[in-house]
């Protein structure tokens, strides 16, 4: 009995150090439970106050200048995936939806001359100069976060609603064969021409982990976990617009007295308009941004990543938003 009590504690002892130290620990299958769990990471959250609001209340007795507390906090948006072959997204119970899409994607892509149907990574084949090709191509879909409206809007006054539906496909690669495998029209924008613009990471600092443009499914990096990163940054990039080349559902809150839904998802601007915690293969306890330090690649190429973005609210408390004081 001692033993196995021993044992138990140094369970526990190992996994609440793991989870402050941020790093993933190994699961071996995600599923629904597994991350909803995972949102309950006050690191995540990062609730705090962040000023006051200011209303004008008027009834029958006059009128007068009520104030509410402005609060911010992260909430988690969706689940990005990333992976080589149709329906292996790592989230168990999500995979069936992608393999489901995938007969619209080998319609499209039969139609298109000289491309795969298939994923993965291109980057064992050598041409007869013997030369490796660091080219991989990934599968991807955004997925909205199941704890999503757990999070946000559950306590009025002290947490903002997010504008994340939960289990919503918001992204699925396969839908959006075209402009997935061949970069079109992206490859032709400034983005995608001139070096150094919307790339992740900085040449300088040598933290450069691949370009944003053109958002495709292609990308040249020899790290499988950079390049899974890269991959799940250009479908935010994607889904946090409007207008977009591509086939997608719009993830993106609307302003209103009260209510400030976060920017849409940029690059190398810390966290200010989001963050990420990885899910699989390792399930970490921890958010940051890309680039986020070295991590080993899941051995079948696959992973998933919570996107997490700031709101900022405070309650009503009259019938004309005046303004806020931040802080």
């Amino acid at each position: 009995m001692r033993l196995t009590r021993r044992s138990r504690l140094r369970a526990v002892v190992a996994g609440i150090l793991l989870a402050m130290a941020g790093q993933p620990a190994a699961i071996a299958a995600l599923n629904t439970a597994q991350i909803v769990a995972s949102a309950a990471s006050p690191g995540c959250i990062g609730w705090r106050v962040s000023g006051i609001c200011y209303w004008l209340f008027c009834s029958i007795h006059g009128c007068s200048v009520k104030t509410s507390v402005r609060v911010t906090h992260f909430v988690p948006q969706a689940v990005v995936s990333t992976y080589v072959a149709p329906g292996g997204n790592p989230w168990q119970e999500m995979a069936l939806v992608s393999q489901t899409a995938g007969g619209v994607e080998n319609t499209l892509t039969n139609a298109l001359s000289g491309l795969s149907a298939g994923g993965g990574s291109p980057a064992d084949i050598k041409d007869p100069g013997r030369r490796k090709s660091n080219i991989r191509f990934k599968y991807a879909d955004a997925i909205g976060h199941p704890a999503t409206s757990i999070i946000g809007g559950k306590i009025p006054g002290y947490s903002c609603p997010s504008a994340a539906t939960p289990f919503m496909p918001y992204f699925l690669s396969t839908l959006d064969a075209l402009a997935w495998r061949t970069g079109v029209p992206e490859s032709l924008y400034p983005e995608a021409l001139i070096p150094g613009r919307r790339e992740l990471g900085s040449q300088l600092s040598a933290t450069m982990w691949g370009n944003i443009y053109p958002r495709s499914g292609f990308i040249s990096q020899t790290d499988d976990d950079k390049a899974a990163a890269v991959v799940a940054q250009r479908v935010a990039d994607i889904i946090t617009r409007t207008g977009q080349p591509h086939v997608y559902q719009v993830l993106k809150g609307n302003s209103r007295p009260g209510y400030w839904p976060p920017e849409p998802v940029m690059e190398n601007t810390g966290t200010k308009n989001h963050k990420w915690q990885r899910l699989a293969p390792g399930l970490s306890h921890a958010c940051a941004v890309f680039p986020d330090g070295s991590y080993s690649a899941a051995e079948n190429g696959n992973a998933a990543y919570a996107l997490w973005q700031p709101y900022s609210c405070c309650q009503r408390r009259g019938q004309k938003f005046l303004g806020n004081s931040s802080f």
